[in-house]
């Protein structure tokens, strides 16, 4: 069955058990477009070193993405954040201060502000003088370029410490950085014509990324950083979460047990979605102690990366389908288990106990 046209509204309705029973009666099929072994599965504590995952199975498929990629993804989709500069207040002096500022990223992903003369974190960075360090946060829970948000801790975010310095209306970018920050902002265009607003860039010396609660952070070469390219699903990632998370719990329950092999299940989150595959959170009772829940991390990945938001909704839409084949005993005159090639990758272990 081809549904590479499956709009947003079909994932909520075509991997229900009933639908799918439908569709392999009247004699269709979800066909894997790349088969590869079932031996790709891996599993990478949550704090493991180096030369702990480097001395871990080779996975047939690359299934994430790199951590470099992973920060210019939160840059990138992320249009304000929180500016920390250091107080040259009265009784505060060398205090972090923090800001609310927007923000756009030039070619290279160096955050480029438009700032009052007049506002605080302005003054600070005049009086720290040149070659001053700021730190721009950025978060995915916050204003975004897609108008989705998320809540909480569970969320990527991304903190960029580097120099900053006011671009001069000669610069190479000028034009473009012009028309990018108000196409971002609508209100720019009413001030950046304005003698007391002026364009900062920020150029990274140190980048630092997080998963989310309890997963992985890192710090983040700048050089890396600034080859990277944003994922491509980035926009729509928050939406496309919560859709699965609101109406597929069947689904991704099933996923769990029969795709992960996951006993004791109690809940199961989507925590992540990008071109490579998507990030379970899986909760689950203790075998030995009832009363305890243990929370795993669990990476899905797709069989081809993708390039469209319709390509991804059909490779979560193949996982589903044949989770739920496996579960109902369903064979096609193989000696293949169905989802028995989903690519699999245990990324943490009970990491928020």
């Amino acid at each position: 069955m081809s549904i590479s046209s499956t709009n947003l509204q079909s994932i909520a309705t075509a991997t229900s058990s009933s639908s799918i029973h439908n569709n392999i009666n009247n004699g269709n099929r979800f066909q894997s477009s790349t088969r590869i072994s079932a031996a790709a599965t891996v599993e990478t504590v949550n704090g493991a070193t180096k030369e702990e995952e480097k001395s871990s199975p080779p996975l047939c498929l690359n299934i994430r993405l790199n951590i470099a990629e992973k920060a210019r993804t939160v840059s990138s989709v992320c249009t304000s954040g929180t500016l920390c500069t250091s107080s040259y207040m009265d009784d505060i002096e060398g205090a972090p201060f923090g800001s609310f500022v927007d923000y756009v990223l030039d070619d290279n992903g160096n955050p480029v502000l438009l700032m009052n003369e007049m506002s605080m974190h302005t003054v600070n960075i005049q009086k720290s003088g040149e070659g001053s360090l700021v730190t721009l946060f950025a978060q995915l829970g916050g204003p975004t370029s897609s108008g989705a948000a998320t809540n909480g801790q569970d969320v990527s975010r991304c903190s960029i410490t580097g120099t900053i310095e006011k671009i001069d209306s000669d610069a190479e970018d000028w034009d473009a950085l012009r028309m990018r920050y108000g196409i971002a902002h609508s209100y720019a265009d009413q001030v950046m014509d304005s003698p007391k607003f002026h364009f900062f860039r920020l150029v990274p010396t140190k980048v630092y990324f997080v998963g989310g609660f309890g997963v992985s952070s890192e710090w983040v070469p700048p050089e890396e950083y600034k080859k990277a390219t944003p994922d491509i699903l980035a926009n729509e990632a928050s939406s496309i979460m919560e859709r699965l998370n609101r109406d597929h719990v069947e689904d991704l329950l099933l996923t769990a047990t029969e795709i992960l092999d996951v006993k004791e299940l109690e809940k199961v989150r989507v925590t992540g979605v990008d071109r490579l595959g998507v990030d379970l959170r899986v909760t689950t009772r203790n075998p030995r102690r009832k009363s305890k829940l243990l929370t795993d991390e669990f990476r899905v990945g797709f069989r081809i990366p993708v390039i469209s938001v319709e390509d991804a909704k059909s490779e979560i839409l193949k996982v589903f389908q044949e989770a739920w084949e496996k579960k109902n005993g369903v064979t096609w005159g193989d000696d293949e288990v169905p989802g028995a090639d989903v690519p699999v990758l245990k990324t943490a272990e009970d990491n928020l106990m």
